[in-house]
C-alpha cells in the first residue's frame, strides 16, 4: 500500500495540475483524486465530498491533501479533514510540489509532507534576465 493524494483547489486548478503531472510522468504511481471548489459551492456539501474521497482513497497508509492558497475555502476544507491522524495537509501547491510527491510513492505520510514542502519551495526560482 501507499499514501494516496487528494488535491483540492479553486476551479479546475487541481484537475489540470494532475493531468499535467500525469503527462510529465507518463504514469500515476499512487492513487490521486481531485476536488474542485467553485464560487457559490456549498462549503458543507464540498466538505462532505472531501471526506468521502479521503475515505475512498485511504488504503491504510493515509492521505496527503494538497491545496492551493492558505486561508482560502479549498484550504479551509482541507484543514477540516486533518482531524484524522491519517490525513495531512500542505498548502501552496505548485507543479514541482506535485511531481516531487508523485516521485516518492513508497514514503510514509510524514515523509511525503516533507517532500511536498521541499518540492514546492525548491521549485521556485527568480530567473534574472542578463
Amino acid at each position: 500500500m501507499t499514501v494516496a493524494v487528494l488535491v483540492i483547489c479553486h476551479d479546475r486548478i487541481a484537475q489540470v495540475m494532475v493531468e499535467v503531472a500525469c503527462g510529465v510522468l507518463e504514469v500515476m504511481p499512487m492513487a490521486v483524486d481531485v476536488l474542485s471548489v467553485f464560487n457559490g459551492d456549498d462549503r458543507d456539501a464540498v466538505l462532505q465530498q472531501a471526506r468521502q474521497r479521503v475515505s475512498a482513497l485511504d488504503q491504510g497508509d493515509g492521505v496527503l491533501v494538497l491545496t492551493d492558497m492558505y486561508g482560502s475555502t479549498p484550504a479551509n476544507i482541507a484543514m477540516a479533514l486533518s482531524d484524522s491522524e491519517q490525513v495531512r495537509v500542505v498548502t501552496g501547491i505548485n507543479l514541482p510540489m506535485l511531481i516531487r510527491v508523485l516521485n516518492y510513492p513508497r514514503l510514509t505520510l510524514a515523509e511525503l509532507v516533507v517532500k511536498a514542502v521541499s518540492g514546492g519551495r525548491d521549485g521556485v526560482f527568480s530567473c534574472a534576465e542578463r
